[in-house]
């Protein structure tokens, strides 16, 4: 695949502290939050293809769910996450293909992949809506994408208090991520052909973070 495209997108701007910071955080505490999404990692990544493409491929945490000697096409814009990401990827025997762009300009051709996965990303995309619409124009017919995400709790529970309380320091600290996003809404709206959802609460200290959906939306 060439990378052919040129699409707006808006800049993504390396903050030195903040990345280094993330690139550290998600490689220590990976393995226990990959752990607690596993039985939804599961199901929604089963049987990928050997061609992926993930948005926001962070240090690798999604890489155990794809074939050995399979490639990843990579789309990650924090430098800071390259080198972990690259020594994971090689460790596991993946080719990487690592694109440092946002997830709202791949710049991958129209209809051109199978199948595009994410996790704990949709919350960080400055445009939502722009990056679904992205997947639907780089899917081919029938392609899939396979998400499992964090999201805004219900009103009135004491999760949702804390997500108010903890939006902008959160945000801060995980370089815009936002813990109030109705992502299910978001996908169930973007034009996919079929939208299958299963909403499920994790029990971490990252309270903000439990309330997830993890789904499967085909092209």
């Amino acid at each position: 695949m060439t990378d052919t495209t040129q699409r707006s997108a808006p800049a993504f701007h390396q903050h030195r502290g903040r990345g280094a910071f993330n690139a550290a955080f998600f490689a220590a505490a990976g393995p226990y939050l990959d752990g607690a999404q596993r039985p939804y990692k599961r199901t929604v990544f089963a049987e990928l293809p050997r061609v992926v493409v993930e948005l926001g491929s962070g240090v690798g945490a999604n890489l155990p769910y794809l074939p050995t000697g399979g490639t990843l096409i990579a789309i990650e814009p924090n430098r800071s996450m390259h080198a972990r990401l690259r020594s994971a990827a090689a460790r596991r025997g993946i080719r990487l293909d690592l694109r440092e762009r946002t997830a709202e300009d791949t710049g991958l051709p129209d209809g051109s992949v199978d199948t595009v996965i994410s996790s704990l990303v949709l919350c960080t995309v400055t445009h939502p809506e722009a990056v679904l619409a992205e997947v639907r124009r780089i899917l081919r017919p029938g392609g899939t994408f396979r998400f499992v995400e964090h999201v805004v709790a219900a009103d009135g529970t004491p999760t949702r208090a804390a997500q108010r309380v903890l939006r902008r320091p959160w945000a801060w600290t995980f370089e815009g991520c936002s813990c109030e996003r109705d992502l299910e809404g978001a996908v169930r709206s973007a034009g996919f052909a079929e939208v299958v959802v299963k909403r499920y609460r994790l029990h971490t200290p990252f309270v903000p973070f439990n309330p997830q959906i993890a789904g499967i939306a085909r092209a």
